[in-house]
């Protein structure tokens, strides 16, 4: 089974799907692979807008595999996947493309910052999603800490990120996390989401995607996300994450 589907549709609508359910989505350096592709596939002038998704109703995305990023311990491990990833989010912040988050499922930790990273944010009805990383002894490292802090007040990004709560639909809808919730067909509803988008010229979203590019770019962000995944390294690293996650993973 391939890791990931990218497939673009006649009427402009580029749709990354994350195809591990048996690990909730976890990303590996597969996905990886595969976000790099579908955003640079973005640039393609009969792309009108790029959907991010996961397979299956119980998780978008899961973060980080830790089966398969737990042999990384020290700072100088994890630098290179953390600064790999937050390249990654970077880059889908930027896309010149408007950018969706079709969350089909829960999203935990990184799959959060993924979403956080997107224009929008639509999810099935009862789905759940946070910033879990405070409870493993680290920061967000991919850049979403940072990416909430831009887009929500300092006060709903500080509790997000510290309490490192989980967050139920209507708790994410009131904290303004979620644009729509929905139920049924997450692709039919994505298009009703997206209906008047699609119908513009691609040179007009690419216009307007600019404007929000200079706002990124002129606050310095691409440099402000490689020193929270510097800083998240460094965290990494240490004896409390590296106990906690031998936990995790012994628990689970």
């Amino acid at each position: 089974m391939e890791p990931y589907r990218i497939t673009k549709n006649a009427d402009g609508l580029l749709i990354y799907t994350i195809n591990r359910p048996e690990k909730r989505n976890a990303v590996n350096d597969d996905i990886m692979t595969g976000l790099e592709q579908a955003i640079l596939m973005a640039n393609e002038p009969d792309v009108k807008a790029l959907v991010i998704t996961g397979e299956g109703e119980k998780a978008f995305c899961s973060g980080g595999d830790l089966s398969v990023y737990q042999h990384l311990k020290t700072e100088a491990d994890a630098l290179p996947m953390l600064s790999r990833m937050a390249k990654i989010v970077s880059e889908l912040l930027l896309c010149p493309k408007p950018t969706v988050a079709l969350m089909n499922g829960t999203a935990i930790g990184g799959g959060c910052e993924i979403a956080i990273a997107c224009d929008f944010r639509l999810g099935r009805k009862g789905i759940k999603a946070g910033f879990v990383q405070g409870n493993l002894a680290i920061t967000t490292g991919w850049g979403g800490g940072t990416i909430l802090f831009e887009k929500f007040s300092s006060s709903i990004a500080l509790q997000m990120l510290g309490k490192g709560e989980v967050y139920s639909t209507s708790e994410l809808e009131k904290l303004g996390f979620l644009d729509e919730t929905y139920e049924g067909n997450p692709i039919d509803h994505c298009y009703a989401f997206l209906e008047k988008i699609l119908e513009k010229e691609t040179e007009v979203l690419e216009a307007y995607k600019e404007m929000l590019q200079r706002k990124w770019l002129a606050s310095g962000i691409t440099n402000r996300i490689e020193r929270e995944a510097e800083r998240c390294a460094v965290l990494w690293g240490g004896e409390v994450h590296n106990r906690k996650v031998d936990e995790f993973i012994h628990k689970s």
